[in-house]
This record gives C-alpha cells, sequence and structure tokens, in this order.
C-alpha cells in the first residue's frame, strides 16, 4: 500500500511540474546593488550522500518519500573527537552541499521534486523570489552558501569554504563588498568566521544582517530535541519524513547542536531551566515523584541522565518559540540597529515586514522616508500654513496631510466603506501670572484607502499674546 500512495504521488508531482512549468526569465536587473550571500541555519541546506566507489549522488537532506531510511543510512554519524568531524558512519560515502545556481538550490526549496505541500520545506524560497522581484540576480547580485550543518561552526573545512565563497561572490560581482544576510545558526558561523578570519571578513563583507541568531544558545528548542527528537515539517507530510527518534539520534552526535546550547557565561534575565521528573523512596518504601530544576551551569551535569530516562523538559523563555529574545540581542556587537518582528522562527524569513525591511537596509528601495525602526512609511503629500494677527492675538492655522503606507497591501481589503477615525487634542500655556500665552487645538482625521494606504489630515489652530 506504501509503495503504490509514493507512486501515485510522485506520478502527481511529474504531472503538476508539466503543468505549472513557467519561465525562468528575470524581467528586470538593477545593476546597481551590492551583492547578497543568504546564509542557512541548521537543517537549513540540501545535503547529498555521494558514494566514493561509484560516484553517485543521492539527496538524503531533504526528502519527503523514502526519507527515513535513507535518513539512518546516509545521514546518521559519529562524533570524532580527535578531529572534531562528525562522520558518516557509512565508510564509503560523504556528504556534500550542492553548489547550483551559485549555491542558491541547496537553500531555497530543500525538497525541490515536492510540489504538493511543497511550502512546508521552504526555506530561503519566499526571500529569494521576493529579491529577484527587487532587481538581485542570480551569479551576479544574488548567491547563497549551503553547508553541512551536522559539524561544528568553528569546523574548518566549513570555514575555509566560506572563504572561498566569498572571494567568488566578491569577483562574480565586479568588485563589490558584500552583504550577507544568516538566519538562526548561520549566524553563529558568520560570527566564527568575522573573529577567526578577520582580514578576509573585513575584505569582502560590507553588512551583516543576522536574523533570529542565538548569540547566547537557543536552550529550550536544543534541550527538548536532543531529548525527544524534534519534527522538521508539519501536518500530513510528516507521515512520509524523518521521525523524531531518528532525527535525535542525528543530534546527538552533532557538534553544531551542543554549540546552541545555553551560554554558561551569560548573565540571563529569564533563566532557561531543565526540569526533571525524579522518583525518591523513604525508608518505609513509599516514593514520591518531585519535579526538579536545574539552570544551564547545572544541567550539562544532569544531561546524561535525563537523556536515559527521556523524563526532562527544557523550559523555553519568550523570543521566537525557538531562540529567546535576551539571546538574539547579545551579539556583543556594534550594530547599527536592532528591530523585533512578531513570528515564529521558520516563518520569520518569509515574513512581509521582515522583506520591507530588508530591502531598505539593502538599499533596493530608493526610499528616503522609510522608517525601519517603526516599520512604516510616511510620505508628506501636502502643507498649509497661514498667519493672522487680529486685535493683539497671533492666530496661527494650520493643514498637513499624509499618507502612511504600511505592509499589508496583500490584505484583502475590507468590505463596505468604514468611517474615517477622528481625533482632537487641545494643549495650553499659562503665563507667570496665569494669564493666558498660548493655546492650541488639533483635529486628526485618519481615512483608510485602497492598497493598504492611509490618508492623514492635520488641521490645527493656535492662539497666542502678541508680545
Amino acid at each position: 500500500m506504501a509503495v503504490l500512495l509514493e507512486d501515485i504521488v510522485k506520478s502527481v508531482e511529474e504531472l503538476l511540474k508539466l503543468i505549472s512549468k513557467k519561465s525562468q526569465e528575470q524581467s528586470y536587473v538593477d545593476p546597481n546593488l551590492d551583492p547578497v550571500l543568504l546564509v542557512p541555519g541548521i537543517a537549513g541546506s540540501i545535503l547529498n550522500s555521494v558514494n566514493d566507489k561509484t560516484g553517485k549522488k543521492e539527496r538524503i537532506w531533504v526528502r519527503i518519500l523514502a526519507a527515513d531510511h535513507e535518513f539512518r543510512e546516509k545521514l546518521w554519524s559519529k562524533f570524532d573527537p580527535a578531529t572534531g568531524r562528525a562522520m558518516t558512519l557509512d565508510p564509503d560515502t560523504h556528504i556534500e552541499v550542492p553548489e547550483d545556481r551559485y549555491g542558491l538550490y541547496a537553500i531555497d526549496t530543500l525538497d525541490p521534486d515536492m510540489v504538493i505541500g511543497g511550502d512546508c520545506v521552504y526555506y530561503f524560497h519566499d526571500m529569494i523570489v521576493e529579491m529577484l522581484k527587487w532587481g538581485y540576480q542570480e551569479g551576479t547580485t544574488l548567491f547563497g552558501f549551503g553547508y553541512d550543518f551536522r559539524q561544528s561552526n568553528r569546523f574548518q573545512g566549513t570555514l575555509e569554504r566560506l572563504a572561498a565563497k566569498l572571494e567568488s561572490v566578491y569577483t562574480a560581482s565586479g568588485g563589490r563588498k558584500i552583504n550577507i544576510i544568516t538566519h538562526s545558526m548561520g549566524g553563529l558561523l558568520i560570527k566564527c568566521f568575522m573573529s577567526l578570519y578577520v582580514d578576509i571578513f573585513e575584505k569582502y563583507v560590507k553588512n551583516w544582517i543576522a536574523i533570529a541568531a542565538p548569540f547566547r544558545g537557543a536552550p529550550g528548542y536544543i534541550g527538548s530535541a536532543l531529548l525527544n527528537g524534534t519534527s522538521f515539517v508539519q501536518g500530513w507530510e510528516q507521515n512520509f519524513f524523518i521521525s523524531k527518534w531518528s532525527m535525535q539520534q542525528l543530534l546527538l552526535e552533532c557538534p553544531s547542536i551542543y554549540e546552541l546550547m545555553a551560554c554558561l557565561d551569560f548573565k540571563w534575565e529569564h533563566v532557561p531551566l531543565l526540569q526533571i521528573w525524579r522518583q525518591k523512596c523513604d525508608g518505609d518504601g513509599n516514593s514520591t515523584v518531585n519535579l526538579e530544576s536545574f539552570p544551564p551551569v547545572e544541567a550539562a551535569s544532569v544531561f546524561t541522565e535525563a537523556l536515559s530516562i527521556n523524563k526532562a523538559k527544557y523550559i523555553n523563555v519568550d523570543g521566537d518559540g525557538t531562540v529567546p529574545m535576551e539571546s538574539a540581542k547579545a551579539d556583543g556587537l556594534r550594530a547599527e540597529a536592532r528591530i523585533g518582528v512578531h513570528g515564529d522562527h521558520r516563518g520569520i524569513i518569509c515574513d512581509r515586514h521582515v522583506f520591507r525591511i530588508l530591502k531598505h537596509w539593502l538599499k533596493a528601495d530608493h526610499d528616503p522616508f522609510y522608517n525601519p525602526i517603526n516599520d512604516y512609511v510616511i510620505l508628506p503629500s501636502a502643507l498649509d500654513m497661514e498667519f493672522h494677527k487680529i486685535k493683539g492675538l497671533q492666530v496661527t492655522s494650520l493643514k498637513e496631510e499624509w499618507e502612511i503606507i504600511g505592509d499589508n497591501q496583500n490584505l484583502k481589503e475590507e468590505s463596505g466603506e468604514r468611517k474615517p477615525l477622528v481625533g482632537s487634542v487641545c494643549v495650553s500655556r499659562m503665563g507667570v501670572d496665569e494669564s493666558l500665552q498660548e493655546e492650541a487645538c488639533a483635529t486628526i482625521i485618519v481615512q483608510n484607502q485602497q492598497g493598504g494606504k492611509k490618508h492623514v489630515e492635520l488641521n490645527a489652530v493656535s492662539i497666542s499674546t502678541d508680545a
């Protein structure tokens, strides 16, 4: 039955590919953009298994159909403390990251053969599509860097590949310095590289934008993944995907996963706690079960026991459900800005607000009025001001209009007309002898318009004593 279902799904996918095949030609290219390199987090790169004897390549991460068997057979590894490397159990194969599409293939859609429900395995897909609309071009101004996420972020092989990638991007873009955008653990990889390869980083990199980087760890998520495994996809696709147990066995031997645990030296405002249920017996044979809590500095010593009985859970604090907010902000660098955007860990790199902010920071919008701190645009459209003197009083009237353009153009317009919002405010300033010196009143009208715009009109009058 499973084989028949697999054949049916494959047939439907092939049919949909033929029906939905679209031209890959790009209609707009902006030659003035600086190059961008996208770097994913853990589990965010396609990994191929290569047979050293035959040269045959097979995608083992991510694949939906027959995933669990191939995953255990080809990707499970064992950490070698002598080399600091996670070694594949099969001695006749090695893991390779595909370089197609200038590195973008490996970080775009993690199972390119999947058509039905393909968005469940999207990684940088939506961001790549969006950036192509802005005028970026694959191989000239847009590149990707996938890597073997099992390895340590300080693994020499990965850092050397990254150094070569930066040089190649710099050359391909005509000698322009690079904007790096990272997600999650990719931020740790870049920070390690920046620390160990200072000269190369300064030579090739212009800006670095880190999205949801666990600079001080992601203890809740990582603790749960080590103890209980984790599901990379949700919904019906889980029936064809890797089991949580198989994923747990992989993570136990990955040095990178331990580099995501809570930083012991960080002064947490909300301390992440490892909680374990423990059974205790008194002298009479009566047993009680208590929930004991351990902060990061004590948690390491009890992890071995927790893994053996699988009766522990990690308390996660705020953030995006994976990276605590404290950790994401604790980069230790003189950042130009730190912006908070509501979203979950993987969903945030598909978020329209994030796209808008990136577009501004990458100077792809050419909009001098956009404020990424507040994430909206104010466009002044009209200003009228008049001055009058009446019997010793100075009267000033002001009328000003704006259009506020948010990032919700894709939202469905509300049916029917909506009444405008009207508000008013009055302020006054008294003299020392309590005589009136100045008074001002204003009325503000906010009217919703099509395309997510709001029209704002301000009418104000001030009266002051004519000194």
